[in-house]
């Protein structure tokens, strides 16, 4: 496979961008698994970029580019394993670029020690993180902003080094 995206770390003047390619990927792709009007309230929940600022502060931030530099999609996980977030440019959906920022946020948690990577995994996610190793532990309805959609719970545990 040709590689034509990098990871990088995420920077704070990223944060309008990953705004926005959250709200489209939602709005766009997850549309297939939600209706109208639960993607609307879900990606009324990205709208808030201290938020993203934040988390680019305190998460292990990841972002795949292209060669133009365009971020094409996003990962972040916290200290503690919990994976908070997966999100790939609706324009670059099945180019390996989710499977790259996995593998990332894995080697980054294995090297910091944690054992175990939990997630709140969508409907449309659930059979990428199922291929990767990923367990369902619980469905669950999650509150967005005002709407209760269904998620899973999900969990792997990871290989601990030597």
């Amino acid at each position: 496979m040709k590689v034509d995206f990098t990871i990088r770390e995420a920077q704070q003047s990223d944060a309008i961008e990953l705004k926005e390619l959250f709200q489209n990927t939602v709005l766009v792709i997850n549309r297939h698994d939600y209706s109208q009007a639960e993607v609307e309230d879900w990606a009324s929940c990205g709208g808030n970029l201290s938020a993203i600022e934040d988390r680019i502060k305190t998460h292990y931030f990841i972002v795949a580019v292209n060669q133009q530099s365009q971020i094409v999609g996003f990962s972040s996980i916290t200290p503690q394993g919990y994976l908070h977030s997966m999100f790939v440019h609706k324009d670059f959906q099945s180019k390996g670029i989710a499977t790259m920022l996995l593998e990332e946020i894995e080697r980054y948690a294995i090297a910091a020690g944690i054992i175990r990577i939990t997630s709140e995994v969508s409907l449309t996610a659930r059979p990428f993180f199922e291929k990767k190793g990923y367990v369902v532990e619980e469905e669950q309805k999650r509150k967005a902003n005002q709407l209760s959609l269904t998620n899973f719970r999900m969990a792997r545990d990871l290989p601990s080094i030597g």
